[in-house]
């Protein structure tokens, strides 16, 4: 079951896009929003998971 639902936008105002987090998936409105900045969906879809992995694997483990 799916924690998170992460959503690309696209900004009208100036044509590029940005991510819109929901948590819980189901949510009715983003918990976080970014500031319109990647040239494309995936772009933005890129990032985000490259984020999520770096934060990811540099996380300590519980001991």
């Amino acid at each position: 079951m799916p924690l998170i639902r992460i959503e690309p936008v696209r900004d009208e105002r100036s044509g590029r896009y940005y991510l819109e987090i929901y948590s819980p998936h189901d949510a009715p409105a983003p918990y976080v929003t970014t500031q319109p900045r990647y040239q494309s969906a995936a772009a933005a879809e890129n990032d985000i998971v490259a984020i999520l992995a770096a934060a990811a694997s540099s996380a300590k483990p519980k001991s």
